[in-house]
């Protein structure tokens, strides 16, 4: 099997080599299949990040969670203590560019989410197997948040995200289900 760092490097060009348009119609089908789902209606507080420019686009969950009143609760990283924490906006005026690119809220305007307050995680990753296992980018955040977190976890995929296996080590935790354009997978996780 390949190693992690290859894996994320072959996957990083797949996903640049699929047009913008593709990516984003792919984005709205998810998010169709997501809020059809009663994890999903029952939430009062989602948790997930802003997606990146070649990730599923968060922002029409996202919206459509303020247009429905829910909370919305995005991961601020610590990078001293490699701890991640969850902080409620809304607005994305109150979010700041931080290392990579990432968007990130502003402490200053923005209030902790806890850990038992977050609903519905929606959990990033690069790649993906049907029984819920992700490989996500390396810093091992994710991991960290959620061997703590007892709530509902799912990830936002493309199709070519979901592969037959990745390396799986003994700290991952898998999700409970994996959203992508043709439907909804049930994991073991």
């Amino acid at each position: 099997m390949k190693r992690k760092q290859e894996l994320r490097k072959e996957m990083k060009e797949t996903l640049r080599s699929v047009d913008k348009d593709t990516l984003d119609k792919w984005s709205k089908e998810i998010t169709d299949h997501v809020l059809t789902l009663p994890e999903w209606v029952n939430a009062n507080t989602i948790g997930i990040t802003i997606s990146g420019e070649y990730e599923v686009n968060s922002k029409y969950l996202i919206e459509k969670a303020w247009e429905l009143n829910k909370r919305v609760a995005v991961p601020k990283c610590h990078p001293k203590t490699k701890n991640m924490t969850f902080r409620e906006i809304t607005s994305y005026s109150q979010l700041e560019v931080v290392y990579y690119g990432l968007q990130e809220p502003i402490e200053e305007q923005t209030t902790v989410v806890l850990h038992n307050e977050i609903d519905l995680l929606f959990v990033p990753g690069l790649s993906f197997v049907t029984n819920g296992y992700r490989l996500g980018h390396g810093g091992g955040y994710y991991d960290r948040y959620l061997a703590q977190y007892q709530g509902v976890t799912m990830s936002l995929a493309f199709p070519v995200q979901v592969l037959d296996e990745i390396p799986v080590e003994s700290f991952d935790i898998p999700v409970q289900k994996i959203a992508t354009n043709t439907g909804i997978i049930k994991t073991n996780g």
